[in-house]
């Protein structure tokens, strides 16, 4: 397992290979006390996932799991996904899954060293953020951590019957 560190945060970075041992090693009580789970739901949710397949033919991801330094906790989760290798982009997704942990900064921190992770380890020269237009507190990190606000993908996904549109955000590796 991949680990990097912030000043208050343990990132435990696992592949869709780590997501694939994980799930024919441990039981469901296991995986979801080391996913940070709260819920059935969660769980289902990462299972079905698993089940189908986290990666399609050239795309693959990273994620990080957020821990907290001081209590231990998984509080939150982001990384890397539609990750292209053959186009040196991959694509920035992050979710606070611990109320009590928002607003202080450590997503931002996160963010942070999971960006400078992708263009010197993974060799990205791309790294792509797309949020919803209403969602304040993601598009203070985005553009608190340099991305640029490109256009709109209008109507690009559907929750609970709706579409919505996404803010497109791009960083490129000259820019940082």
């Amino acid at each position: 397992m991949l680990h990097l560190s912030t000043p208050r945060l343990q990132l435990k970075g696992l592949t869709p290979e780590d997501m694939d041992r994980i799930f024919t090693t441990m039981n469901k009580a296991e995986i979801m006390q080391l996913l940070g789970h709260k819920t059935d739901e969660e769980y289902e949710k990462e299972a079905d996932k698993q089940k189908k397949g986290y990666a399609a033919y050239n795309r693959t991801f990273i994620l990080f799991l957020l821990e907290d330094k001081a209590s231990g906790k998984i509080v939150g989760r982001a990384g890397l996904h539609n990750w292209n290798k053959e186009h040196f982009r991959a694509e920035l997704g992050y979710v606070m899954h611990d109320e009590s942990f928002r607003k202080q900064g450590l997503m931002s921190e996160a963010v942070a060293a999971i960006i400078d992770y992708g263009f010197r380890e993974l060799n990205l020269n791309r790294i792509e953020a797309l949020v919803g237009p209403h969602n304040t507190a993601s598009l203070r990190i985005v553009e608190k951590n340099g991305f640029e606000k490109e256009g709109v993908m209008k109507k690009h996904f559907y929750i609970d019957g709706v579409f919505h549109d996404s803010v497109v955000y791009g960083l490129l590796r000259e820019e940082t």
